[in-house]
């Protein structure tokens, strides 16, 4: 990848349409906290354009590697079925980057090595890996472009105060711990563009439909819309 944020280059088609003999191109999809990375991925998806959910491999990672993850931080983060229970022990790690960095040399690994195994299947034109921590994951050089997905900020914290049920105060502080955000893809000089999905507030802000924010992105990359 290559050419910075602000280039907008158009394509030409890596996967035509009937030609099964191509590679597919690999879209990143990332996002900041709360911003519904996920609703887009189901509108590629809706499009004939698999995404591979990250954080759901990461679920199965954290099982591979329980017993080296229940050796470092202990059996309280077991929930009452057996398995790890997420939120435990992402508040053992949080604003622990020690902790954080020991939690990810287990899991990653595993994680890295479902995801380019899920890559190597596909056959379509296009595919879509949705991560939170896209930058940190070893697919990233595979990426041919990523799709960045934005919210306003309190469009932002409605949604996450709805759905994660924390308090104003761990709210702060998880916007505050992505403040680098954008950076983290800037220098790695990754070919990226962003899109807004603020619902009626984005619409009105940005002036154009989620939906077409995504057909011309696919547009501009040469992917045909089936």
């Amino acid at each position: 990848m290559g050419g910075g944020a602000a280039a907008l280059p158009v394509a030409p088609a890596v996967y035509a349409r009937g030609n099964t003999t191509l590679k597919p191109l690999v879209i990143g999809l990332t996002g900041t906290y709360c911003a519904g990375k996920n609703h887009v991925a189901k509108l590629l998806e809706a499009r004939n354009i698999p995404a591979l959910d990250v954080d759901k491999l990461g679920h199965q990672a954290i099982e591979m590697e329980k017993a080296a993850i229940l050796a470092r931080f202990g059996k309280d983060i077991l929930g009452n079925d057996g398995a790890i229970d997420r939120k435990r022990l992402g508040n053992k790690v949080f604003g622990d980057p020690e902790a954080l960095s020991e939690l990810e040399n287990l899991v990653h690994p595993g994680a890295n090595r479902l995801t380019e195994q899920w890559i190597a299947r596909q056959t379509g034109r296009a595919c879509a890996v949705n991560a939170a921590l896209l930058h940190k994951s070893r697919a990233f050089s595979s990426l041919d472009f990523i799709i960045v997905v934005k919210a306003p900020l309190l469009t932002r914290l409605l949604r996450a105060k709805k759905r994660d049920s924390l308090s104003w105060a761990q709210l702060f502080k998880r916007f505050r711990s992505q403040r680098d955000f954008g950076t983290q893809y800037l220098r790695k000089n990754a070919d990226m563009y962003t899109i807004y999905n603020g619902g009626a507030l984005g619409l009105r802000l940005f002036g154009q439909p989620l939906e077409h924010q995504i057909d011309r992105i696919l547009a501009l990359r040469g992917i045909a819309i089936e």
